[in-house]
C-alpha cells in the first residue's frame, strides 16, 4: 500500500499541490501536517511511522518535505526500514528504496553522514585540546572564589561556625560549600 506524506511550512501555505501528487502517485493513505521541518515533534510523521506495516511505501513529494537534513532524513529511512517499508520521492526518482539503486545510494548518503559526524568530533576533539593547552577551563563557572573558600575555612576552622551557617552566609548550599573545601584542600 502506497503512504503519502505532505508537509508545508506555514499555515499560509497549503497542501493541495502535494495532496494531488500523492494521489495520482496512487497513495491510498495520507499523512498532511502543518509545520517546520525543523520542528522534532511532527506529530503526523509520527503517526504515519507508527501506522507503517511490512510492503508499505512512504512516498512524497520531494525530500525536504519529510527531512531537513541527511541526518533526519537517514533517522526517518531507518525507521522506515525497521518496519519493512520502503521509500519513495516523486521528485527525486534516485530516492527510492524499493529498489537496488536506491538503497544504494541511501546507504552512500548515510556513509558521507556517518563520516561528517566523524570528522566534527575530532575538530572537537582537536580544539579541546588546544583550548585546554591555552589554559581555557571547560564546564560552569565555580561558584566560590579562592577568596570564600578561604575565608569559609577560616570561618570554620577557627571560629567554629556550622557549614550550613557558612554556606548560608556565601550563598551557596552546602554541599558545594563542602566540595570547594575539598577541591582547595586537594589543590
Amino acid at each position: 500500500m502506497m503512504i503519502g506524506y505532505a508537509r508545508v511550512s506555514t499555515r499560509g501555505q497549503d497542501l493541495d499541490q502535494q495532496r494531488a501528487a500523492l494521489s495520482v502517485a496512487g497513495c491510498v493513505r495520507l499523512f498532511e501536517e502543518k509545520a517546520s521541518g525543523a520542528r522534532s515533534d511532527r506529530p503526523e510523521l509520527a503517526r504515519m511511522l507508527d501506522y507503517l506495516q511490512p510492503g508499505n511505501v512512504v512516498t512524497i513529494t520531494r525530500l525536504d518535505r519529510l527531512a531537513r537534513s541527511t541526518g533526519d532524513l537517514l533517522s526517518i529511512a531507518k525507521r522506515i526500514s525497521e518496519a519493512e517499508a520502503g521509500l519513495r520521492s516523486l521528485a527525486e526518482p534516485w530516492a527510492d528504496t524499493t529498489t537496488p539503486a536506491g538503497r544504494m545510494v541511501l546507504t552512500v548518503f548515510a556513509g558521507m553522514a556517518e563520516f561528517e559526524r566523524a570528522l566534527i568530533v575530532e575538530r572537537t576533539s582537536a580544539g579541546r585540546i588546544a583550548a585546554k593547552a591555552r589554559g581555557v577551563r571547560f564546564g560552569p563557572s565555580p561558584a566560590l572564589t579562592a577568596e570564600q573558600i578561604a575565608h569559609a575555612r577560616q570561618l570554620i576552622d577557627e571560629e567554629k561556625k556550622p557549614v550550613t551557617e557558612v554556606a548560608r552566609l556565601l550563598g551557596v548550599h552546602r554541599a558545594t560549600l563542602y566540595r570547594a573545601l575539598d577541591g582547595a584542600a586537594a589543590e
